[in-house]
């Protein structure tokens, strides 16, 4: 018999685009959409069809949360499986960080339950080495008191004052509590109905700002950040978690080209953010962005090994969107990103986050998992001796030639 070349889609959001393959056979989970939450004891079981969305709707029921992606059209599966990170995250660190157990359907047909009793070592592995060592057919996860109502919003600056108000920023952060983030976009003004329209599709810094905790503490930490320099507009209030969760959604619509290319850092001197900078000036396209995500806090407490995601010394991730629609614009977008990843390369930790690769980039898996890579070969090898799961960031089997 012939082996047919599989792939696994979840959601069907990730850019790398192995969630399809041609000539193969496609195994379609995006119908299993289920997200049932027990409040008692506060966990959630979620199927692997959904998005950010469904799970968030179903947890924000019972003022529950757990650390998820910024955009609500990501699929739970892919990214749990890949580490996950967001607004929450300095608080109660990564998703795999909340996940509990598994569900495990592997390349021979067995179904496995992971936790860090049942099969521990599988449970290992896919906190962070994707979709490398089975189908994931549920997920247990814990959950937090979050929200429903949360401080969050945008400040907005003009790109001339971004150099002071990078460095400001960088600064503010420094001092903030584990439950209040702010992250940084530079990129051209999209038509945002509370933005002047002469500010549409000009260049702006834009600070995206988040409190989970009391309202009255949240004001108070954010006031110095929206005090500073002359934001065009400052659009910080008490939201709904869930709907805080969708901002970002309008950006990444489906169907433009995407090439990404991304960064871990601990710190970030003032050369690296002037060559942020410098690119930031030149963006290639409408939708171009580069953003940077603080990390830090719970996400720093978790050993570099009790998980298959090693980055624990990230404070800062920096992820470069190339997205553009017309195909004559490929060469000038992808060689921005790529000349801004290289530029920046000598500030960054050399790690990398696995959900931010594309496909590409298959030099970087091993530098995604550093020290834990041959744990994960490992861990391939007994549960995926044949590679089947090679639609993904591919981790070989130990034994076989990378």
């Amino acid at each position: 018999g012939r082996r047919l070349l599989v792939a696994v889609r979840g959601a069907g959001h990730n850019i790398a685009g192995s969630a399809v393959c041609d000539g193969g056979l496609l195994i379609d989970l995006s119908q299993m959409k289920s997200a049932r939450v027990d409040p008692a004891s506060r966990t959630a079981r979620v199927e692997p069809g959904c998005t950010l969305h469904d799970f968030d709707h179903e947890a924000q029921a019972f003022g529950l949360a757990t650390p998820l992606g910024i955009n609500s059209t990501t699929g739970v599966a892919g990214l749990t499986l890949g580490g996950g990170f967001g607004w929450l995250s300095r608080r109660y660190g990564l998703t795999v960080d909340n996940l509990l157990a598994a569900d495990v359907v592997t390349a021979d047909g067995e179904l496995h339950r992971c936790s860090e009793t049942e099969n521990p070592e599988l449970f290992w592995a896919i906190r962070g080495g994707g979709g490398n060592f089975g189908v994931v057919t549920s997920f247990e996860f814990r959950l937090h008191p979050v929200g429903p109502t949360v401080l969050s919003g945008l400040v907005v600056h003009p790109f001339q004052d971004a150099p002071e108000v990078l460095r400001f920023w960088r600064g503010f952060v420094e001092g903030l509590p584990d439950e209040t983030t702010v992250w940084a976009v530079m990129r051209k003004a999209p038509p945002l109905p509370f933005l002047p329209q002469e500010w549409h599709g000009r260049e702006v810094l834009v600070l995206a700002a988040f409190h989970g905790g009391d309202m009255a503490e949240g004001e108070r930490l954010l006031q110095p950040l929206r005090a500073f320099g002359r934001p065009i507009a400052d659009v910080v209030g008490p939201h709904p978690y869930a709907g805080w969760q969708q901002a970002f959604d309008p950006l990444p619509t489906p169907g433009a080209r995407n090439y990404w290319k991304s960064h871990d850092f601990t710190d970030l001197p003032d050369e690296a953010l002037e060559t942020v900078l410098d690119y930031a000036g030149e963006l290639p396209s409408p939708e171009c962005e580069i953003f940077i995500g603080q990390l830090g806090g719970a996400v720093n407490h978790v050993g570099a090994d009790a998980t298959a995601y090693p980055a624990r010394d990230v404070r800062f991730v920096m992820n470069v969107h190339g997205r553009w629609r017309d195909p004559a614009d490929d060469a000038a977008c992808i060689g921005w990103a790529r000349d801004l990843f290289a530029a920046t390369t000598p500030f960054a930790t050399g790690a990398v986050y696995v959900n931010f690769l594309t496909q590409d980039e298959t030099d970087r898996v091993r530098m995604a998992y550093g020290a834990n890579y041959d744990r994960l070969a490992a861990a391939k090898g007994r549960y995926d001796p044949g590679n089947l799961f090679c639609m993904n960031h591919n981790i070989r089997p130990a034994g076989q030639p990378a």
